[in-house]
């Protein structure tokens, strides 16, 4: 039998990144949460935590944060159906990964009524489209907004849509770095805005150009830094159409290929015994993604 308040002491270390942080959530000392760590090793017999810093969780104890993110969800609908006599009514809370494009774009008006409604509070973790996923894996949330569709185990996939990325820059900067026009020789010389190591939507474009091989890049790890890098003219990047929408209309920002673009399909995982707060999530994202998402 697991006992959930060495379990808690987990889930605060690996959430809150540390030993200290997790201890001020649980309002106990650093010392009271690392014994709770190692008495939860010594019950399941292996390591729960690799001590670094921040702290990761080892394969077992992925699993355990994985159940214990599972059984929290179904115990907020066990304490609306059969009010218990001590239990505080809290707010559900929802931990949920998600890229930062969406972040900047869609997202808030697609979850704002369901958030009003349910009284529900959203931890959101921002990873790079291409990646998120592992953090399902490593039991962190209980929902995940990314390119990959195929779930992880005891999840499901749910495609949203796909969003359209566009190849923007100042007009100037096109002028200065494109005389010749887009092709493999300037777009050697001209600098792009990269939004991080794992962004690869530059790289996508810059391959259909016939371009290949390393290339000038600023790294910009921001959605809205990402679009003023552009306004100021300093590189070319792949931003979402529907973030930039003013600009292009205004003449500030114009596209390199006109009419071309990347897009990129968005999947909702969640997990399969996630409670009703995560179905209502997944009912609301399902009606309301399409808004702004393209279908094909």
């Amino acid at each position: 039998m697991i006992d959930y308040k060495l379990l808690a002491a987990l889930v605060a270390v690996v959430e809150n990144g540390g030993f200290e942080r997790g201890a001020q959530v649980l309002a106990l000392s650093q010392s009271a949460v690392s014994q709770r760590i190692k008495l939860l090793e010594a019950r399941v017999g292996a390591p729960v935590l690799v001590r670094t810093s921040p702290p990761t969780p080892t394969p077992t104890g992925q699993r355990l944060l994985n159940h214990a993110q599972q059984v929290g969800l179904l115990e907020r609908d066990l304490q609306r159906d059969v009010p218990m006599a001590g239990e505080g009514d809290s707010p559900p809370r929802l931990r949920i990964a998600l890229n930062a494009d969406s972040l900047a774009t869609w997202w808030a008006a697609a979850v704002a009524k369901l958030c009003q409604d349910q009284a529900l509070l959203l931890d959101l973790l921002v990873d790079d489209q291409d990646v998120g996923l592992r953090r399902m894996r490593a039991g962190e949330v209980a929902g995940c907004l990314c390119a990959s569709a195929e779930p992880v185990a005891g999840a499901r996939s749910l495609l949203l849509g796909s969003m359209r990325y566009v190849a923007v820059a100042r007009p100037e900067f096109i002028s200065r770095y494109f005389p010749t026009g887009v092709n493999p020789q300037t777009l050697g010389a001209a600098p792009a805005v990269v939004f991080g190591p794992d962004d690869q939507l530059q790289h996508r474009f810059l391959q259909a150009q016939g371009f290949s091989g390393q290339f000038l890049h600023h790294l910009c790890p921001s959605s809205e830094g990402f679009v003023k890098f552009l306004c100021a003219g300093v590189g070319w990047g792949m931003v979402p159409a529907l973030q930039v929408e003013a600009e292009l209309d205004s003449g500030e920002l114009v596209e390199l290929v006109p009419g071309q673009s990347v897009k990129v399909p968005l999947y909702w995982h969640y997990w399969r015994n996630g409670g009703s707060v995560l179905a209502e999530l997944t009912d609301q994202l399902a009606k309301a993604a399409p808004r702004w998402l393209a279908s094909d």
